[in-house]
C-alpha cells in the first residue's frame, strides 16, 4: 500500500498493546518478536508491532520462528494466524 494512504497520526487512534517483549540481548527475543508481529496483524496492528519490535514485516530473520509458528498453528487449526505466517513469509 503505498504510504499516501497512510495517516501519519493513525497511531494515536488505536490503543498502545504490550506485546510483552523481553530486552533485545535475550535470547528469545526474535522469536517472541515473530510471535507479536504474527499476533498484531490478526488485529491490524502490524506498525506498531513494527515500531516496538524493531523488525519490518516479513524480516528474513524471523523467517525459522514464522514458519515453527505457522507449524504451530496448522497442528491447531488455527487458519488465520497459518494464513498470517504464510504471507509473512513470502
Amino acid at each position: 500500500m503505498s504510504q499516501a494512504f497512510l495517516r501519519d497520526d493513525a497511531e494515536g487512534e488505536m490503543p498502545r498493546r504490550n506485546y510483552g517483549l523481553p530486552d533485545r540481548d535475550d535470547p528469545d527475543y526474535d522469536r517472541i518478536a515473530a510471535r507479536a508481529l504474527l499476533e498484531a496483524a490478526r488485529v491490524s496492528e502490524t506498525q506498531l508491532a513494527e515500531r516496538q519490535t524493531g523488525y519490518y514485516w516479513g524480516e528474513p530473520k524471523l523467517h525459522p520462528y514464522v514458519e515453527a509458528l505457522r507449524a504451530e498453528a496448522e497442528a491447531a487449526g488455527d487458519e488465520r494466524l497459518e494464513q498470517l505466517a504464510r504471507r509473512f513469509l513470502r
